[in-house]
């Protein structure tokens, strides 16, 4: 079966071919035989119910510095291709929820991984909290008032914006830390959206476990290891990738959200556990995937192209 998959991401010729997962993702398509369409988020257009963007063919090589051949660029419908990947990155800004509206219109008949309906109502920050005794205590707020009870109720705390992602603008701030307004200032320059105030759990010093699953299955686990003296764990960030296994833990957050995924035909997700909690659950352009297969684990890419090619065969 030779897919037209396109996928929308940020510019191919960035990316960084040793450690981005979108690159494993594309590899493996490729390797199938289906064919690649890469375009950027700012060439997709609506008109008149037709959703079309300017793209380019695109052949992948695993060559450090030489990973890509672009072909001239072309514009396409998308309701003509069989897959369409979104996996730019966050943040998860009005031009992000735009995005989803336009590649609603093709989806399921071009399949769009993730569902983008669901990627619009799952904010990562957000859809967690609709799963009871997963989190630790999680305030979702713009009043500075309801922050600082939450930090008398439960002492050091981190900090972080409800729409960022790879671990930016997040901070650790101890119970009696003066620097709070002027951290809520910030943010208010910033924007109006809420920022996420969440109890500061120690076990991050041993890590920050990026779980991934395949249609609300587990594939396996990465640990990411903050680096010395942060609380910021991201890889982006500094941080270190080591293998890990599964606990009993972690296999029981699966269960408790792996029904909910696959019912909104989220395909490619990762959560992050922190010791015993759930701390987001990643839907727009989850990472990890060749970290997992470089220490031993499973190779997600595989998962993911046995699904989507099952829901091509049955549709």
């Amino acid at each position: 079966m030779a897919l037209e998959v396109a996928i929308q991401m940020d510019p191919v010729e960035g990316i960084n071919i040793e450690t981005d997962s979108t690159f494993m993702m594309m590899m493996e398509a490729q390797n199938r035989g289906h064919s690649l369409w890469v375009y950027t988020p700012d060439r997709i257009s609506l008109e008149e119910g037709r959703v079309t963007a300017r793209g380019r063919p695109l052949t992948l090589r695993a060559v450090k510095g030489d990973h890509h051949q672009l072909d001239d660029f072309e514009v396409r419908d998308l309701s003509e291709m069989d897959v369409v990947l979104m996996r730019q990155d966050p943040p998860f800004d009005m031009a992000y929820i735009t995005a989803t509206h336009f590649l609603e219109v093709i989806h399921p008949k071009t399949l769009v991984v993730n569902n983008p309906l669901e990627v619009r109502n799952a904010p990562e920050k957000l859809f967690v909290t609709g799963f009871p005794g997963v989190q630790p205590p999680t305030l979702i707020t713009s009043d500075p008032e309801a922050i600082y009870d939450f930090r008398a109720r439960h002492g050091d705390m981190v900090l972080k914006p409800l729409y960022g992602g790879g671990g930016s603008g997040v901070v650790r701030l101890k119970a009696d830390d003066p620097n709070l307004d002027a951290l809520l200032e910030l943010h208010a320059m910033i924007g109006r959206e809420q920022v996420i105030a969440q109890k500061f759990i120690p076990a991050v010093s041993k890590g920050d476990k990026r779980i991934l699953l395949v249609d609300g299955e587990p594939v396996g686990a990465i640990n990411r290891i903050p680096a010395e003296g942060q609380v910021r764990s991201n890889l982006a960030r500094g941080g270190r990738a080591e293998a890990v296994e599964l606990t009993k833990r972690d296999l029981e957050l699966c269960a408790a959200i792996g029904p909910e995924l696959r019912r909104r035909g989220l395909l490619f997700v990762g959560i992050d556990v922190i010791g015993d909690y759930l701390t987001e659950i990643n839907v727009t352009s989850p990472t990890g995937a060749q970290q997992l297969k470089r220490f031993g684990g499973a190779d997600a890419a595989v998962a993911l192209w046995d699904k989507i090619e099952a829901i091509r065969a049955s549709s």
